[in-house]
């Protein structure tokens, strides 16, 4: 409607020319028109109180030459992106040639290759005798067992606490709590 006039509409307009001419009903022209509006295909600005509304061809064929413009851009960078990537394809098969000479260079890096796996796995198996590991898991060891020393100096200090305070014997203590009667550090 607003290609076909070319004219400015207020909302109030529309709604009365749209059924008559388009055939859409009056009470979703709004709808429509700020649809319309939010897909950038007709204009919309507010003069005072009122709003108005209008579209015209130039702006339309102005943004399809914008949009043709950018496209070509973008083609074009491609292209020359193109163009690079096979010219280094083609660099990158310069001393690549299928050869004997390359054929066994390629079987013997495969089996290099193997080989280096299967010294790896053995070096794996042998991995629990090596120094670092060992004095690794000596260190563990030690923190493990400070921890367990500490728990049980713990254990006896809450002991003792509860004999001084209720009269608790020994005995009864462990029972109560489960502790075993042979509880001692460890060295």
């Amino acid at each position: 409607l607003c290609f076909a006039q070319k004219d400015v509409f207020q909302l109030k307009d529309l709604e009365k020319i749209a059924p008559k001419e388009k055939g859409i009903t009056s009470m979703s022209v709004k709808e429509i028109l700020q649809s319309l509006v939010d897909d950038g295909m007709v204009d919309t600005d507010r003069i005072g109180t009122s709003n108005y509304f209008w579209a015209f061809p130039s702006k339309a064929l102005h943004a399809r030459k914008r949009k043709l413009e950018e496209l070509e851009s973008q083609f074009a960078e491609s292209s020359q992106k193109k163009e690079a990537l096979e010219k280094s394809i083609e660099k990158s098969k310069i001393g690549r040639e299928d050869t004997a000479d390359r054929a066994a260079l390629l079987k013997e890096l495969a089996a290099l290759r193997q080989k280096k796996e299967q010294l790896k796995t053995e070096i794996d198996k042998y991995r629990e005798c090596d120094p670092d590991v060992v004095e690794e898991m000596r260190q563990t060891n030690q923190v493990a067992k400070e921890a367990a020393n500490r728990w049980t100096d713990n254990i006896f200090s809450i002991k003792s606490w509860a004999k001084r305070k209720f009269g608790f014997e020994e005995s009864k203590i462990d029972k109560g709590f489960g502790i075993p009667e042979d509880l001692d550090y460890i060295d």
